[in-house]
């Protein structure tokens, strides 16, 4: 290039260290991935004093509770969009602030205003997503490719560090604030959106992409520790720069039905055994629905851990083989907890190991199909991808409870009830969900560990 192009400025720019500047990014990223996630979550508590402090019907409670997935998929759509068409720092500030404010005014509703409730929820879905979307991406942007792989699948762990963080502060200060203080924590996420804003560089490969390369050069030398001279400022302004039309991510086909397939298929499969397991657990050992949630602690953890353990082995397995190798297994584990999930071995329930077994594989495939999503379609459709992949995601948690519901017969597509006959036709098709999962890394997939990520542009151009 000399200075003709940007591939030597972002050559020079991937071999930058994990400095404190890096960390310092990392840290705050991982952020607002706790405190969105936690803020998202939290009214999974406050509900409970809700519901009958409310006096809430059947359908009030559905608006509330689905308010906000519509909201999430509202948000990645269009704060992808646009984290492509501005950037991804102001879109993640935004967007984490956006959730914040809605989450702590829940706190501050009169009794009985579940109109209100339901709009605040659909903002808190809303801007959760418009937050972790472009937060996703200028993660997987800033990480030089040589620590991508790992990094990025252990930035994805703290998604559930904040729903684990949620649950604790309810059992802790639901009983001394009351559901009012409670919700109110939800501003804390504010201080997060504010830390973004200030401390948080712009994404050098999106820079670099919209054609601003003194910023993208300057940016490049503060991360390196280089003089501005020392960095080759690009001349040739790309043809095609990021933009928001959404109609370009279906420029590769192939790619777009991939990033369906797999963020879809696992949040169908995942919101499918934790909408069904304690039903299934109450009804086996004959205990109460409390004691049954119980059992499902172990079900959460193995999730977590999956997700550790993905980010160790992701760089020496490979982004595609290690999302076919937990696709099988986890297909085949399911179909196992289905088949078994009356079995005691011992007075434990077969069904509760399996079902353990299947969160490892099934959530901690969550760590490596997210920033592959990213890795494939580039830097110059890099938000919007991250945003068709939530989503996907969110479509599917609506459909798998209401497949599972129309499967079991039941009216209550928020929680179905299950039946003996139906529990094994209905893991069968959790199953076939991740099988199609693991079919998609197979027949749709490319490889990204270890291969620098593409600007975009010259291959649409």
């Amino acid at each position: 290039m000399s200075a003709a192009t940007s591939e030597e400025l972002l050559a020079l720019y991937d071999n930058a260290p994990l400095n404190t500047r890096y960390w310092v990014t990392f840290a705050i990223m991982c952020g607002v991935f706790v405190l969105d996630f936690f803020d998202f979550f939290l009214i999974a508590f406050v509900m409970s004093q809700i519901g009958p402090e409310w006096k809430l019907t059947y359908g009030q409670g559905a608006l509330i509770l689905y308010g906000a997935g519509l909201g999430a998929i509202a948000g990645a759509i269009i704060w992808g969009a646009l984290g492509d068409r501005f950037g991804r720092k102001v879109q993640t500030a935004t967007g984490t602030i956006i959730c914040a404010i809605s989450a702590g005014c829940i706190g501050l509703l009169p009794t009985g205003a579940w109109i209100m409730l339901a709009i605040l929820r659909f903002f808190v879905g809303f801007g959760l997503a418009a937050g972790v979307t472009p937060a996703l991406t200028i993660v997987v942007e800033q990480t030089p490719t040589r620590w991508r792989t790992g990094m990025t699948s252990f930035f994805v762990v703290f998604a559930s560090v904040g729903t684990l963080l949620a649950s604790f502060t309810s059992a802790i200060l639901l009983h001394a604030f009351g559901w009012r203080g409670v919700a109110m924590t939800g501003f804390v996420a504010l201080i997060v959106g504010v830390l973004v804003w200030v401390f948080v560089p712009e994404s050098v490969r999106w820079l670099a992409a919209k054609g601003r390369f003194v910023e993208a050069r300057d940016e490049a030398a503060r991360q390196l520790g280089l003089s501005r001279d020392k960095v080759p400022l690009p001349t040739i302004v790309p043809v095609t720069q990021p933009r928001g039309s959404l109609t370009e991510l279906y420029h590769k086909p192939a790619l777009f039905w991939q990033t369906v397939l797999i963020w879809g298929g696992s949040a169908s499969a995942a919101y499918g055994y934790y909408l069904w397991g304690p039903t299934i657990v109450a009804m086996a050992l004959g205990v109460t629905p409390a004691q049954a949630a119980g059992y499902f602690i172990y079900v959460a953890g193995s999730g977590v851990v999956g997700k550790i353990i993905v980010s160790m082995i992701a760089p020496a397995m490979g982004r595609r083989t290690l999302g076919i190798v937990f696709g099988f297994i986890g297909t085949f584990c399911l179909a196992s907890a289905g088949y078994f999930n009356g079995v005691l071995v011992d007075g434990v329930p077969l069904f509760i190991v399996l079902i353990a077994a299947s969160a490892f594989f099934v959530e901690g495939g969550f760590s490596n199909l997210a920033p592959y999503t990213v890795e494939q379609y580039g830097v110059r459709l890099g938000s919007r991808s991250s945003g068709l992949g939530q989503a996907a995601n969110g479509v599917g948690k609506i459909i798998g409870p209401l497949a599972l519901a129309l499967l079991a017969g039941s009216s209550n597509v928020i929680a179905p009830q299950a039946t003996a006959a139906a529990v094994f036709p209905a893991f069968v098709l959790l199953a076939v969900l991740m099988l199609l999962v693991a079919l998609a890394y197979v027949f749709l997939g490319v490889e990204t560990h270890g291969r620098p990520i593409a600007q975009g542009h010259e291959e649409l151009a």
